[in-house]
């Protein structure tokens, strides 16, 4: 029973007490969690300790007594608990009430003292207004007697014609008759400000009527000098409205260069662009001349040296326009870049005296040089007038200072020579198709280039002069003009690009011939070193290399002239400046160059791939050295790339191309003639994979044959070796294996070469000589274990033929690789 109650105890959800933060207690019995079967056996670990069940039951007996004990005085405790509380309550709600009626007091004493306090304040705001209004008064009955005698004054003064006093008289008028904008409703200050404005108005006319007096817009002749009349009126026109200053101005600057309308009339003979220099020296002395005559009359403000150089200016591009529309076939490329020479000059003249303000009409900025940078690799950039610059390898991509701000007169006059600048172009044109037929009488009369294998193969001289002038012409053009021009030259030199490429480049690689029929297989076998040569001469060999160094040059070359054509050209036309095709015709010949080097190497190793494919490979006796033809293709490799790589040693990636391509040509054909060879015997097997194992050697040690300084191969050429020849080792090894039984030998087949199929398998038991009676059942089997796909840890490196083989098979496997360790 105690047990049953002990369990559904223990079952009895319990939860977490309060009293456990207010009461700590270490009691078992205190806790929520309590658990009487944990509490039982605590008290109770063994059978032996239930010997004093009554003493504990008897102390559990007692503990519960006091418990009741002190709930029972807590309970009574509480009986008075609620009457206490009514009677506080009651004497708290006492204290509230008198609480608020002393708030209440508070409250209507404040009312009271906040009347009091409006009572006295009354008078002395009263006061403050009145002094207000008074001040008011004061100050408009000032300014209306200002505004009466100053408008008096005005007329007089305006009548008398003291522009001095005017100047400085009018601005306080105006300045006082703004006070009265609000007043405009009363008659008497409507009056004044009209009698302000028709003073303005008959100010304007005044000085307009001075000006036209002492500078009249017909006639030759000017005044000694200016008078202080006028130049007061200048002030006074300041305060006018601004279109009293505009026409002053304009008319100055009119009667001022009326004299170079008809000095430089259409008609005359210092018109025309070769007397150009002409017109700017005239206006350096007009300016010269306003500087000391008429300096001091006009205000600095209204920049008017500066104004009269930009009329001129003006004036010039249209007539200049004018005279070259009528004269257009007389204008020569000389004298077209003589005269935009001189006018940038003038130009940049221009922008070294003046600011530019009066352009816009706005304020004057100051020209701001940009920082200096602290950038020890920026080196200053060439000026206008250095035009004969080099163009190295690199030269157009070196970084580049700050610009300083652009030239705001660049193109003020010199814009008017843009629609005749065709004839530049053309004339850019026809110079570079001269060049280029220069460029290809000198191949022609020099010949190819001599062997260099110190430096690397040489650029042809051809393609310096050809970029150093193309950079001279878009110099000269950026500063001509930064728009379509541009757009033309860069056409020109994109077709004089490829047709570089093609006439001097392409046009001048060898060509190949057809393979003699003249070698006999005994020759080939017999042949000693140095005995053939190859297809390409070691000058027609060293030709090819500097075309592709020369081409590689030009496709650096023309990327960093398409980036500076695009700095150079305005920002909407960059778009339109695309020299990707002929950096693709360039890629084009260094391709072309690198297939001829290896189709002429290829070629060289033919005969003796020939050679081995023919030799009767089922009546060799015994393993030796390597086979002939493997000394001969050595001897072709030794002959050939010590001088591609010598002369190619300023291109390192295009020789490890020609590398990469030659071994991607040179080992499928020998595998493909190494099918040729059978049958095969056991011993002939293992000749070949000895000569196999050499050209390996060979194969891997190619970029640096016959080099003193020995470098590793690039890991993607050797990678391609690795796996082409091994998969060559492959197949002898496989021909070399016993074909029985036929399952084990298709299935190591198939783990040695994972990529063979059904013609790879008919080619290999053709090597191994049989019969096509027995090649039946093989062929069938190996198709039906073909699907199976073999597992990734195996490979043509790792697996080995696990057939059991005969004991002198062993032996021969075994005498084949210490014979191959022995050559390692």
């Amino acid at each position: 029973m105690l047990g049953k109650n002990l369990e559904k105890a223990e079952c009895l959800p319990t939860q977490p007490s309060k009293n456990d933060w207010v009461f700590p207690s270490q009691d078992p019995l205190d806790r929520a969690d309590f658990n009487a079967v944990e509490y039982i056996n605590a008290l109770f670990p063994t059978e032996q300790s239930l010997a004093n069940i009554d003493e504990v039951v008897n102390k559990i007996r007692l503990k519960i007594r006091r418990l009741d004990d002190n709930i029972r005085t807590v309970v009574r405790g509480q009986t008075n608990v609620g009457q206490d509380g009514r009677h506080a309550l009651e004497e708290a709600q006492k204290a509230i009430q008198q609480l608020f009626g002393k708030i209440k007091d508070i409250k209507d004493k404040a009312e009271k003292s906040e009347q009091m306090v409006k009572e006295i304040t009354r008078d002395i705001k009263q006061l403050d207004h009145a002094k207000r209004h008074l001040t008011t008064s004061i100050t408009t009955l000032n300014h209306l007697h200002m505004l009466a005698g100053g408008v008096d004054s005005l007329e007089a003064m305006t009548r008398r014609r003291q522009y001095g006093e005017v100047a400085n008289l009018l601005q306080g008028v105006v300045n006082v008759l703004e006070h009265f904008q609000k007043y405009m409703g009363i008659p008497q200050i409507r009056q004044l400000s009209e009698r302000v404005k028709a003073a303005q108005m008959e100010l304007g006319q005044q000085i307009l009527a001075d000006f036209e007096e002492a500078f009249p817009s017909q006639g030759t002749k000017r005044p000694g000098g200016p008078s202080n009349v006028l130049r007061d009126a200048c002030l006074v026109a300041n305060v006018l409205d601004p279109r009293i200053k505009q026409e002053i101005i304009k008319k100055f600057i009119k009667q001022h260069l009326s004299e170079y309308l008809v000095l430089f009339q259409e008609n005359q003979d210092v018109a025309w662009l070769d007397k150009i220099d002409r017109r700017y020296a005239w206006i350096k002395r007009q300016l010269v001349d306003y500087e000391e005559k008429y300096g001091r009359m006009f205000p600095h403000e209204w920049y008017m040296t500066e104004r009269i150089a930009v009329e001129f200016c003006h004036v010039t591009r249209v007539e200049l326009a004018k005279i070259m529309r009528t004269r257009a076939k007389e204008i020569e490329v000389k004298l077209l870049l003589f005269a935009i020479q001189r006018t940038t000059n003038f130009e940049g003249l221009m922008a070294k005296r003046f600011s530019g303000c009066t352009l816009t009409d706005g304020a004057p900025k100051k020209i701001e040089a940009p920082p200096p940078s602290t950038n020890p690799f920026l080196e200053d950039e060439p000026g206008p007038e250095m035009e004969e610059l080099t163009m190295d390898k690199g030269d157009l991509d070196q970084p580049k200072k700050p610009k300083v701000p652009e030239n705001p007169f660049h193109g003020i006059i010199s814009k008017c020579f843009e629609p005749h600048l065709y004839v530049y172009i053309e004339s850019q044109d026809k110079n570079l198709g001269e060049l280029i037929d220069r460029f290809v009488a000198d191949f022609k009369a020099q010949g190819p280039p001599k062997p260099n294998t110190d430096e690397g193969g040489a650029v042809l001289p051809s393609c310096a002069d050809l970029f150093v002038y193309y950079k001279k012409c878009m110099v000269q053009c950026s500063q001509l003009s930064t728009g379509e021009p541009m757009i033309a030259l860069t056409t020109i030199f994109q077709k004089y690009l490829r047709e570089y490429a093609w006439k001097i480049l392409s046009g001048n690689l060898p060509k190949t011939t057809s393979t003699s029929g003249g070698l006999t297989i005994s020759s080939l076998l017999k042949e000693k070193e140095g005995s053939e040569v190859a297809k390409f001469t070691l000058e027609e060999l060293c030709l090819i290399c500097s075309i592709l160094s020369t081409a590689e040059y030009c496709l650096a070359t023309t990327q960093q002239l398409e980036e500076k054509l695009k700095e150079k050209v305005d920002g909407s036309l960059i778009e339109r400046i695309n020299l990707t095709g002929e950096m693709d015709t360039f890629s084009t010949v260094i391709s072309n160059s690198i297939q001829l080097l290896v189709q002429d190497l290829d070629a060289a190793c033919d005969p003796a791939l020939t050679a081995m494919s023919k030799m009767q490979w089922q009546n060799v006796e015994h393993v030796g050295d390597q086979s002939p033809y493997v000394t001969s293709v050595i001897l072709h490799i030794k002959q050939n790339v010590p001088i591609i790589r010598d002369n190619l040693a300023s291109t390192r990636k295009y020789f490890t191309q020609f590398c990469i391509k030659f071994a991607n040509s040179f080992i499928p054909k020998f595998i493909n003639h190494l099918f040729k060879c059978k049958p095969i015997s056991m011993v002939g097997a293992e000749q070949l994979l000895l000569d196999t194992h050499s050209l390996k050697m060979v194969l891997l040690d190619l970029p640096s044959i016959g080099s003193q300084v020995v470098r590793k191969a690039p890991a993607s050429y050797t990678k391609i070796v690795v796996k082409g020849m091994t998969r060559a080792e492959m197949i002898l090894k496989v021909v070399m294996a016993p074909h029985e039984p036929l399952v084990v030998f298709v299935d190591n087949l198939i783990k040695l070469l994972t990529d063979c199929n059904t013609e790879t398998f008919q080619k290999i038991l053709d090597m191994k000589g049989l019969k096509r009676s027995e090649q039946s059942s093989m062929l069938e089997l190996f198709r039906q274990r073909l699907p199976t796909p073999p597992s990734a840890s195996e490979g043509p490196g790792s697996a080995s033929l696990t057939a059991p083989t005969p004991e002198q098979e062993s032996s021969r496997i075994r005498k084949l690789e210490k014979l191959i360790k022995k050559r390692l």
